[in-house]
């Protein structure tokens, strides 16, 4: 496709949307995905709560930490991001020279909503003493507000990296932010924010399955509640959780967190048996309805026609990233 035939290809998407674009049924998309990373010299990086399909077709799987640092280092020309909005922001953070994509822009995330930048600019007016630690989840104006970011993978390392007695803001999520402050014996101001997926497993659900499923450990992720955190045999990042399947001898785990990470686990096990943790709903798994947004379809379109494209202010994007860069060089010192 040639470039005036691409930018008015774009022009249509952007005003229709792919929902107007007819795909070919027979139509390869595994193989017309791997034909456009080689075309446009594209990665595609893809977090571990994408649906399988997506996972298969990506150059790398990871969680926040991971994915920012292959954003970081990608020599590739163009950035295909299947995750959602918050995470395609700081790949762009990142290479303001590299075109971002994303297959959905409409993939937001509910708690990096939960913390506007103008209600916690004011928050953090009220406390001018405290240092601000920010979880990647959230967007490009919270992360300019901050002084370093984190992930769950190295949250603890960051909060340690400073003086014992300096006050620290942590933001947005509430529920990893208290089992930090529990862990290390810090006692960290808590923005109230919350992560919808994991604000919603039912502990009587979780407790019934437990009784039924005796052999079976529960592993949680740390933006889980702390009744969940309680009765948890371990708790780690996403990345930390299938690490830890990998290389534990139970053969039967009960997973709290989004499903996406099960593919993985799956293949990495599949001779143990990974049962998701029940939410307090009438659906039998727990998806993020953000994350589920994208679809191997619209990987492709995106991918075809460039767009929808990610770009913000250049002030916004340095002052953003400054505390990633932070939170990059104390985890490569940490070796994570």
């Amino acid at each position: 496709m040639d470039a005036v035939t691409l930018d008015k290809a774009r022009n249509n998407v952007e005003k229709k949307g792919f929902l107007d674009i007819d795909l070919d049924p027979t139509l390869d998309l595994f193989a017309a995905i791997e034909r456009l990373k080689k075309e446009k010299n594209a990665i595609v990086l893809a977090h571990y709560y994408q649906e399988p399909d997506i996972q298969d077709v990506a150059d790398y799987i990871g969680d926040s930490l991971g994915l920012a640092q292959q954003a970081e280092k990608t020599e590739s020309d163009m950035i295909v991001f299947a995750g959602v909005h918050f995470m395609a922001e700081t790949a762009k953070i990142l290479n303001p020279t590299k075109k971002v994509v994303i297959p959905d822009l409409k993939a937001g995330c509910s708690l990096s909503d939960s913390c506007p930048p103008p209600l916690f600019k004011k928050f953090k007016e009220q406390h001018p003493d405290h240092a601000v630690v920010s979880y990647i989840n959230c967007s490009a104006g919270i992360k300019a507000l901050s002084d370093v970011i984190c992930t769950s993978s190295n949250a603890r390392i960051i909060v340690e990296s400073f003086p014992e007695d300096q006050p620290i803001i942590f933001a947005p999520d509430k529920n990893l932010g208290a089992y930090i402050n529990k862990i290390t014996g810090h006692n960290m101001l808590l923005w109230n924010g919350a992560c919808m997926v994991h604000e919603i497993f039912s502990l009587e659900k979780i407790t019934r399955l437990k009784v039924r499923h005796p052999n079976a450990k529960l592993i949680a992720h740390p933006e889980c509640e702390e009744p969940v955190l309680r009765i948890a045999d371990f708790i780690g990042s996403t990345t930390g959780l299938l690490k830890y399947t990998q290389s534990d001898n139970t053969q039967e785990y009960i997973v709290a967190t989004e499903t996406g990470i099960l593919h993985q686990m799956m293949k990495a096990s599949p001779d143990k048996t990974f049962i998701p943790a029940p939410p307090n709903n009438s659906c039998a798994c727990n998806d993020c309805p953000h994350m589920k947004l994208n679809s191997l379809e619209k990987l492709y379109l995106c991918m075809e026609y460039e767009t929808p494209e990610i770009n913000m202010d250049e002030e916004l994007r340095l002052a953003a990233r400054k505390p990633i860069d932070r939170m990059l060089e104390i985890s490569a010192k940490a070796g994570l």
